[in-house]
């Protein structure tokens, strides 16, 4: 990753952390991208949010992070070489992530009881990477 899309997306990721009040409930952001080289930051605090991500295009970088309860995120890439972060924090939460094209990074930690994390990926020399601490979570990775 090209350490300009890494700033990016931290600053986007904390611009959109401070924007956001402690306890922040049933929120939903989407967000979609098309082209290359570009780079998506979200974080949502609180309980029952839903957070969606789509990009189209290689090279490209998601960063997620939800801090709370019964959140859902899921992020979708189509393109050679695109990278999706995504971290929760709490109970019950669930994140998906679907990459389409080769050389694709899937990087999901989630620290909490009850959670639930789904990576699918479809090209040649995809990384899956899932970290999850907590009892009770689930985890499937498919790659074809």
């Amino acid at each position: 990753m090209h350490v300009k899309t890494l700033i990016t997306s931290l600053a986007l990721a904390a611009t959109l952390g401070m924007a956001s009040s402690p306890a922040q409930a049933d929120n939903r952001i989407h967000l979609d991208q098309r082209g290359f080289d570009q780079a998506i930051g979200a974080f949502q605090d609180g309980g029952h949010n839903r957070l969606s991500v789509r990009q189209k295009g290689g090279g490209n970088t998601s960063i997620t992070m939800q801090d709370g309860h019964r959140n859902r995120t899921v992020v979708g890439q189509g393109g050679r070489h695109n990278e999706a972060y995504g971290r929760q924090r709490g109970r019950c939460n669930v994140l998906g992530i679907s990459q389409f094209g080769r050389g694709g990074l899937a990087d999901v930690d989630q620290r909490g009881r009850c959670n639930a994390a789904g990576v699918i990926q479809s090209g040649r020399g995809d990384t899956a990477e899932v970290v999850q601490r907590g009892r009770g979570n689930v985890v499937v990775i498919v790659q074809d």
